[in-house]
């Protein structure tokens, strides 16, 4: 396999993997990222505002069926105060996450994306991570200000997908990446590793899904099992298994932004370091008050619920300063669109 990758198919990519320990196949993403992306690894502000959802996973701490969630919103008038706050600290993309809420209407997410682009003077990206909508909606979200949409599907696996989503159709959740892509939105989507009734297979295929829907920023981190769910008494498997699936994700789409995942750095106090070692380059500082975060529990014991922004930050660049990287406060927009 060429160092440079640029002529490896699929095929190539895949055998290497397969063939590759873990440092060597690391090394070969590193390399090509740090080839097309440098060595900054880009900011991105995570603002997780309600963690009430109407979906039932059985690996997410905050399906609707778990009773022992604290639930929480926060209003428009607070989101905007936590964008204008990244934004003096000098962030330049933000991202909306939460469960499936159906309290904020697309009507009301209109008029938080309309309030974001004007506070930040329209210089400031946003990206809703929000779960499935219909085209329609998509379309309004986009004209009122939405830049990126994030569906993550999971698992590339039919039956397993079924088995841990319900009431969630796959063909639907692949449909509205295709929405997304077709509206404009710079397209993200992505999987976890580890799942109960994973296969090796599943993890390739899941690679190969996201080559195949061409997307501008893909997110892979290891299952946790998560108190008050029906796989809670799952093993957890090792974080090699994400730190592969990156640097398989790398070589497969060198001009994808990748996150290194809180998740990872739940795992292991290092874990997001190994990510970008192995071709992630962005990292996604949480903004949520402390008061709240600690209850938007899609796992147990996530990292960094008592450390504010600024304090996320600092701590970001020294940790990125130490691998011989250093944060940048950049847009960060798909490299298909031009820098």
């Amino acid at each position: 396999m060429p160092d440079n990758n640029r002529d490896n198919t699929a095929e190539d990519i895949i055998n290497f993997y397969k063939t590759a320990s873990t440092d060597e196949l690391c090394k070969r993403a590193a390399s090509l990222c740090e080839s097309i992306h440098g060595k900054e690894i880009i900011l991105r502000g995570l603002i997780e505002f309600t963690n009430y959802c109407s979906q039932d996973c059985l690996y997410c701490g905050i399906r609707k069926s778990n009773k022992n969630a604290v639930r929480y919103r926060i209003d428009k008038d607070e989101i905007i105060k936590i964008v204008s706050m990244g934004y003096n600290a000098g962030l330049r993309t933000f991202v909306l996450q939460g469960g499936e809420d159906p309290y904020y209407t697309a009507d009301k997410i209109c008029r938080i994306l309309e309030q974001i682009k004007k506070k930040t003077e329209y210089k400031a990206s946003v990206t809703l991570s929000i779960g499935v909508k219909s085209r329609k909606t998509y379309r309004k979200f986009r004209e009122a200000g939405a830049d990126r949409y994030l569906i993550r599907f999971e698992t590339s696996d039919r039956e397993l997908y079924q088995s841990i989503k319900i009431n969630s159709s796959f063909e639907k959740r692949i449909a509205a990446i295709h929405d997304i892509k077709e509206l404009g939105y710079e397209a993200g989507s992505g999987y976890m590793t580890g799942l109960p009734g994973e296969t090796e297979e599943t993890r390739i295929n899941n690679a190969l899904l996201c080559r195949k829907l061409e997307l501008d920023m893909v997110g892979v981190g290891p299952f946790i099992p998560s108190n008050n769910t029906p796989l809670a008494a799952s093993p957890k498997m090792p974080l090699e298994y994400a730190i592969r699936a990156t640097a398989l994700l790398r070589l497969l789409l060198p001009k994808a932004h990748i996150p290194a995942t809180t998740a990872a750095g739940t795992i292991d106090q290092h874990g997001r370091e190994k990510m970008v070692r192995a071709g992630a380059n962005i990292l996604m500082p949480n903004l949520t008050p402390v008061e709240v975060k600690k209850h938007y529990l899609l796992y147990p014991d996530k990292i960094c619920l008592d450390e504010n922004a600024n304090e996320i930050i600092k701590g970001l660049g020294e940790r990125m300063s130490a691998i011989d990287r250093k944060i940048s406060f950049s847009r960060g927009s798909a490299l298909r669109l031009g820098k």
